[in-house]
């Protein structure tokens, strides 16, 4: 991070200076566009509708959008571990992922600027590889056939 002027800072990620239109507005609907697709997804669906209670909402989606400011805008807001919730979910595959990921590309991609919703898409696609792998390993799985899903695939 690098500060321009007073006050101004700019955010550099991966040696690239963030655009100035990605801020925490962007970020909100971005989250709850995405969680608003999600909620009505005949796969991933049932899967929050199990863990998160309607009156819940509020707050998982206030912690989705820590996560994110914390990711891309380098606040320190995000506190926890995302993680184990998914370790917890017997059955959670390749399948779920890859529907996680084009629902989310979408959301980026209706919602942002190219630069904004690739940088966005970066991002998922990492975490999306260290949960599988995660995932297989505590499983006992080899992780070794365990491939980055790309974007073009999805």
């Amino acid at each position: 991070m690098t500060v321009n002027g007073p006050g101004r800072r700019t955010i550099v990620v991966d040696g690239v200076p963030l655009p100035d239109v990605l801020d925490e507005a962007m970020i909100r609907r971005v989250v709850h566009g995405f969680y608003d697709e999600i909620r009505r997804d005949e796969l991933l669906g049932p899967i929050f509708h199990d863990r998160i209670e309607p009156r819940d909402w509020p707050r998982h989606l206030a912690k989705m959008c820590d996560f994110w400011s914390a990711t891309l805008l380098r606040t320190s807001r995000y506190e926890g571990r995302p993680l184990p919730p998914h370790l917890a979910i017997s059955g959670l595959g390749e399948a779920h992922f890859r529907r996680w990921l084009k629902l989310f590309r979408a959301a980026v991609h209706r919602i942002c600027p190219p630069e904004v919703a690739a940088l966005f898409m970066d991002r998922a696609l990492r975490i999306a590889h260290s949960f599988r792998l995660a995932v297989a390993f505590s499983r006992g799985e080899t992780t070794m056939s365990v491939e980055p899903i790309a974007e073009k695939d999805l």
